[in-house]
Order: structure tokens, then C-alpha cells, then sequence
């Protein structure tokens, strides 16, 4: 819910703490120094492009230089190989894992019959994998370059609706998160056949996504190491 020019609660407490922080500046410094702090917060309070902050982006990245920065110390960290190339990350203990990347799909206005269809398929692929996996459920906001029409080159009216298509599309992908689910599967072992049957299983997790209506991708090179960061595994990537 909206709460005034801020698009929640959060975002109205973030400028609240800006502008308590800017107060208690304001009998020791000039104005120069807490008014633009007061501006700046209410600017990264309420704009968000593509749905998250300028304040929330700048953290978000530097998290990620640091856990690019952060030096490996084994044990049980995973040491990324060339393997990447083919959808595969080597654990410290000689074990392989592939992650595999998905997306939601909307089912509330279903039939009930096909409901109760995908319900079935969804038990009968948990029940099918065999030994364990792990998955991670997260969002991310959509990009609205994406799904935003180019810009036209034709007559003035068709360039004015192009550019009020284009402002409807942001403002329709505002705050707007998209499903993102990433599934791990591993060997138990390290033996000659373990890459062979962890291939399997992934084919057969392929597969079973797709019947469910889903558009499952498997993950290779650098998206596959930015999945494995997102597990908390720092990668090294030798080689690729």
C-alpha cells in the first residue's frame, strides 16, 4: 500500500531516518551539508527504477565486489573448474553439482481438473528425484527495457503514443517481481559414473519442469557461477 508520494511503509521509515539522521547534523553543520542529505533521502526514498532503489542497488553491488574480493579458504567452499562450460561445479570433496533455473507460472485461474493435473505431476516429479536436492526460491524485479516498445520513427502522433506506451510499460513493471527458482542437484560420489547419471537426473528434472508448463533453463559458465554465489559458495573459476 501507498503511504503519500512513497510506494510503502519501508520506503516512508528510510526517509524518516534520513531526514532524523539530516536533524541531528543540523546544529553542528550548515545547511549546505543536511539539506542535500534531506533531498538525497527523499529522492532514493521514492524513486525506484525497476523496482529497487538507488541506496538498495549500491548495497546490492557492493556485496557483490566483496564476495568477488573475499579469498577462497577451502574446506567448505566449492572451487569452480572448467566445468562450467558444461553446466558443472566441482565440490571441494570431488563431487559435481548442476543448477538449474525456472520461473513460476500462474495457476489461481485454472480449471479444477487441470489443477488437480499439474498437482499430480508436480508430487510425481518430488517423488522421481532420487538422493537429494536443494532449491532456493527468490524474486527479481522485471527489467522494463525488456518488454518496452522501441522507439518510433514515424509521424509525430504515432511517436507521442509510442512514448506513452513506453512511460504505461515502466510504470506497469514498477515494483513488479518476477518468480526465480534455482534447483541444485549433486553425486553422492565421486566414481567414474557419477557425471553420467547427475546428466540423467537433470534431463529428467528438464523435462518434468517443462510438463508443468515452466521454461526451466540449465545454467552454464557465468550464470552458473552467480547462482552458486547465491547459495553462499564462493566460486574461483579457473580456466574459463
Amino acid at each position: 500500500m501507498r503511504l503519500g508520494p512513497f510506494a510503502s511503509s519501508r520506503d516512508a521509515l528510510k526517509f524518516f531516518l534520513y531526514a532524523a539522521t539530516a536533524a541531528l547534523l543540523a546544529p553542528f553543520a550548515t545547511p549546505w551539508i543536511w539539506l542535500p542529505l534531506v533531498a538525497g533521502g527523499f529522492a532514493v526514498s521514492v524513486w525506484r527504477p525497476d523496482g529497487r532503489a538507488l541506496d538498495e542497488r549500491a548495497v546490492a553491488f557492493l556485496a557483490w565486489k566483496f564476495r568477488c574480493w573475499s579469498p577462497g579458504d577451502g574446506g567448505d567452499r566449492m572451487t569452480g573448474a572448467p566445468l562450467v562450460r558444461t553446466g558443472l561445479l566441482q565440490l571441494p570433496s570431488r563431487r559435481y553439482a548442476a543448477v538449474v533455473r525456472t520461473g513460476g507460472t500462474p495457476v489461481a485461474y485454472l480449471p479444477p481438473d487441470e489443477l488437480g493435473r499439474r498437482f499430480e505431476l508436480y508430487r510425481e516429479l518430488l517423488r522421481s528425484i532420487d538422493s537429494g536436492f536443494v532449491w532456493l526460491a527468490t524474486t527479481t524485479p522485471i527489467r522494463a527495457q525488456a518488454v518496452r516498445p522501441e522507439s518510433s520513427s514515424g509521424s509525430t502522433d504515432e511517436q507521442r503514443a509510442a512514448s506513452g506506451y513506453s512511460e504505461l510499460v515502466s510504470l506497469l513493471c514498477r515494483r513488479r517481481l518476477l518468480r526465480r527458482i534455482y534447483i541444485v542437484l549433486g553425486t553422492q560420489d565421486s566414481g567414474p559414473d557419477a557425471i553420467g547419471r547427475l546428466e540423467g537426473r537433470v534431463a529428467h528434472l528438464l523435462e518434468g519442469l517443462g510438463a508443468l508448463g515452466l521454461r526451466p533453463i540449465r545454467l552454464r559458465d557465468r550464470s552458473l557461477v552467480e547462482a552458486a554465489r547465491r547459495f553462499g559458495w564462493p566460486v574461483e573459476v579457473r580456466g574459463t
